[in-house]
């Protein structure tokens, strides 16, 4: 229904957005117990010392395809970009980082630290190599914003004109799946 809302302006430029800040607590820190202390130092033991295994989980994308290729082309003509499939990754993302806050979250010494905000870093292959942008606020986000996002720095890094500050603080990391 949203797509066929006449009175949407066409979005040509888009600039990057900063941080958000809502005036809510953007980090909560939670000192740790000694057991959940002594846990995650033996947990990052083991990941400095314990060979790398990787897990892939096959999904149905039948209903996101579909209505991917119900809009693309009414979503290409009114924002001038194309509707792929990283900025449905990217608000599933935000939605498991909401329901399981732990993931959202990082240790720091002996206590934990809660993120209430959601900048999700993006892989993005540039001649010089991987690098990963970040998607500041992405819950923030509509489809067409992520878009034009991507769009933007994609662009950015492909020309090595991507700034430190543009690839730093990513709550989350997606890597980008291409063709794939």
């Amino acid at each position: 229904g949203h797509m066929n809302k006449a009175e949407q302006p066409a979005i040509k430029q888009y600039e990057l957005p900063k941080s958000v800040v809502n005036g809510e607590q953007r980090e909560e820190r939670v000192k740790m117990s000694k057991i959940r202390q002594v846990i995650a130092a033996r947990l990052k033991a083991s990941q400095n010392t314990a060979a790398i295994l990787t897990t892939f989980n096959e999904i149905d994308m039948k209903n996101v395809m579909d209505l991917r290729a119900k809009y693309k082309d009414a979503f290409e003509k009114k924002y001038g970009i194309k509707l792929g499939f990283m900025s449905f990754f990217i608000k599933a993302a935000v939605q498991a980082l909401k329901e399981i806050a732990e993931i959202n979250a990082e240790i720091s010494g002996d206590e934990i630290i809660y993120k209430h905000y959601y900048d999700v870093g993006v892989a993005v292959g540039t001649d010089k190599g991987l690098v990963v942008p970040v998607i500041r606020g992405a819950d923030q986000m509509s489809f067409v914003e992520i878009e034009l996002t991507l769009v933007a720095l994609g662009k950015k890094a492909r020309e090595g004109k991507l700034q430190v500050s543009e690839m730093e603080g990513a709550t989350f990391t997606i890597s980008n799946g291409g063709v794939y």
